[in-house]
């Protein structure tokens, strides 16, 4: 599993590659948390490049989005395959989440 980031204008696009599950999420938690600690307002987070989440990495992006939330940011979701984006509607938390088709869309959205 990969983080990286990348700012677009006053946008945060974080890059999540790999499989996010009960070994990666604690790392790409904390990736993420350092990568933040400036308190970004805007967030996309692009999974593109993800290939299986599990429920501790869906727990990791819930606790993400109650983190930026907490100080007023917002987050979208971009870039999901078709049985990534079939886990969020199973678990019902594409109703959490803001999902948007693709990371340009998900910028213009803020």
């Amino acid at each position: 599993m990969q983080v990286r980031l990348e700012q677009k204008g006053d946008v945060s696009v974080f890059k999540i590659a790999g499989n996010i599950d009960i070994e990666t999420s604690p790392e790409m938690k904390k990736e993420i948390d350092k990568a933040m600690a400036g308190k970004q307002k805007k967030v996309v987070m692009n999974l593109r490049e993800v290939s299986y989440i599990d429920s501790s990495g869906l727990a990791t992006l819930v606790e993400v989005l109650k983190n930026l939330r907490s100080y007023g940011g917002k987050m979208k979701i971009s870039d999901l395959s078709d049985k990534i984006s079939g886990l969020f509607e199973i678990t019902k938390l594409n109703k959490l989440f803001d999902i948007v088709q693709d990371e340009a869309s998900a910028i213009n959205s803020f």
